[in-house]
């Protein structure tokens, strides 16, 4: 029970005021058994009754023989789990004596579960608590371990005897997520940042942006150059989703994207960061982005009122709000069009239709959407609240135009698309800048080649095997590389996904993942968990047959992709 439900409680007893903050589930769970308790009437005997089996457990523990905290998860896990949070209050507050448990509580976790509000904190804590222990250890915990993990990284701290301090840097935190996931940002320009980058559902950033929020309240970073770097942030995710490249690598990202930043020139460094990133983690250019977005699906895309209110909003001043503002077609998405949108569309409207009618060119918001209907151009443009009189920018071109065709369909998501570039920006630095971020080249690790395996000379069968299996392996993405070393051949991401051993007659596979991880319908694979092996993996593959090399290659790229996969990136 926390402070807010024990004052709630204390009151519905005395029959006094609620407090201000009270205690939602109290109040209702009050309010539930007096309902049940007046439907009795005036037959109280199954109240008594039931009051008569009621049992309270008193227990008594000695401070020097009992473990109080190892005593409550047992019990907790006979009933109904508490929260995360509740867990990991209880750890840090339990082992210690009643006066320093109140004064921890009383200085920090309670002015933090009101910052959160009551609602909040149920809701958000566990989330904040996954973020912040992602800035601290290096890693994003599995979301259902978050206690258990806090508990690994806490008892450094009580051993370190810096208990108190590990309290109040979790809520000096808790107040830089509560700035950005609940609009508590008191700098407007932050503020607005925060809220668009909430919109998009990027928490995946949120250990980067946990990280140089804390950089910026200790002054190594201006409001500015923050909101900036948000600003960044927001264009690479929305980006890299708009050209269709996967985003399950983005917490991988955002848990390393802080360990390299230069605090001399910070956002500098960040602007690098973005443009040094491997293929698979590009920052989509101006190019590739423009083209995308033109040409794509936007209406079916999962944030679409999100990048419309973006493009609207953008460069004003003053924002408009766009929440009584719908999706309009301007060309209709009915199947049946009426016969004048037919004609204005020309003898393959179907085409034009099935090809356009989703696409940038072809959306805006309107707050007439019901009124519209499947109108022809000109009334839609004319009427009352039609285009020529809408506020919103959006539809400036609308305004002038006779006729809505695939040519001006086109032509406007060309003009959106160059706006698109301007609002979701790209990092620039010169060639000169980047070069002082760029990652100076490693001399390999060991002084063999490919050449130096005896079962790799040219000529031999292994090689023209081994030859075609390499060939495939670097193609997998520009960013995997290949070390050689004595007994095998390592292929590399962001470590070694596969390592292959050359042997007279064939190739051995370490593939770097589970076992259990690997869809193998052929069952090529043998698991060698446990068994000493050269190589990294728990699945190991043994090729032999030319004709088998695009099967294993499929095998190979699961090793690969999972290497790049978090699995649970929210965006």
């Amino acid at each position: 029970m926390t402070q807010t439900d024990k004052q709630t409680l204390l009151s519905l007893v005395d029959q006094k005021p609620l407090p201000d903050d009270c205690s939602l589930r109290i109040e209702e769970n009050f309010a539930f058994f007096g309902q049940q308790i007046e439907a009795l009437g005036r037959d109280v005997q199954p109240l008594c009754n039931g009051l008569a089996k009621l049992t309270v457990v008193d227990i008594a523990l000695s401070r020097d023989q009992d473990n109080p905290q190892l005593i409550f998860e047992s019990m907790n896990s006979t009933g109904r789990e508490l929260s995360q949070a509740d867990l990991i209050r209880n750890f840090i507050l339990m082992g210690l004596d009643s006066q320093h448990q109140k004064q921890l509580y009383n200085d920090h976790w309670r002015p933090m579960e009101i910052s959160f509000g009551q609602q909040a904190y149920a809701k958000h804590f566990d989330s904040f608590m996954r973020y912040y222990l992602t800035v601290k250890t290096g890693e994003l915990p599995n979301i259902r371990k978050i206690y258990e993990v806090f508990k690994e990284y806490a008892r450094t701290a009580q051993a370190a005897g810096d208990i108190d301090a590990l309290v109040a840097d979790i809520r000096k935190y808790s107040g830089y997520y509560c700035a950005m996931e609940l609009r508590q940002e008191r700098n407007t320009a932050l503020a607005a940042a925060f809220q668009d980058l909430h919109d998009l559902k990027a928490s995946v950033a949120y250990p980067f942006l946990l990280t140089i929020y804390d950089d910026y309240a200790n002054g190594l970073l201006t409001a500015k150059e923050l909101e900036e770097a948000v600003r960044l942030v927001e264009s690479y995710i929305f980006r890299r989703v708009v050209c269709g490249i996967p985003t399950n690598s983005m917490n991988r990202t955002f848990e390393a994207f802080g360990k390299t930043l230069r605090k001399d020139r910070y956002f500098e460094s960040i602007e690098a960061n973005f443009l040094l990133m491997p293929s698979y983690r590009r920052f989509p250019d101006d190019q590739e982005f423009r083209n995308e977005i033109a040409r794509r699906d936007l209406y079916n895309f999962p944030r679409r009122s999100y990048w419309l209110r973006r493009m609207e909003n953008h460069d004003r001043k003053e924002r408009v709000l766009l929440d009584e503002y719908t999706i309009e077609h301007i060309m209709p998405q009915n199947e049946n069009l009426p016969k004048e949108w037919q004609a204005a569309l020309g003898d393959n409207w179907q085409e034009v239709q099935k090809d356009l009618v989703h696409t940038l060119g072809n959306l805006t918001l309107t707050g007439y959407n019901a009124e519209y209907g499947d109108r022809p151009f000109t009334e839609k443009r004319d009427r009352k609240g039609g285009f020529r009189e809408s506020p919103l920018r959006l539809n400036e071109r609308l305004r002038h135009l006779d006729s809505w065709n695939a040519d001006e369909i086109r032509a406007r998501a060309e003009q959106m698309a160059d706006k698109a570039i301007q609002v979701w920006v790209r990092p620039s630095l010169s060639d000169q800048r980047l070069d002082a971020y760029a990652p100076k080249p490693v001399e390999s690790a060991t002084a063999y080649t490919i050449d130096d395996h005896k079962y790799l000379a040219d000529g031999l069968t292994t090689r023209t095997l081994f030859d075609r299996l390499r060939q495939e392996v670097l193609s997998l993405d520009p960013c995997v590389t290949e070390e050689s070393w004595k007994l095998y051949v390592a292929y590399k991401a962001e470590t070694n996904f596969v390592d292959v051993v050359p042997q007279a007659k064939g190739l051995r596979l370490t593939l770097n993942l589970q076992f259990h991880e690997l869809n193998d319908p052929r069952h090529m694979a043998k698991d060698v968990t446990n068994l000493g092996r050269w190589g990294n993996g728990d699945a190991e593959v043994r090729l032999t047959d030319p004709g088998e090399i695009h099967y294993v290659m499929s095998l190979v790229r699961q090793a690969f992709e999972r290497q790049m996969a978090d699995g649970d990136a929210t965006v």
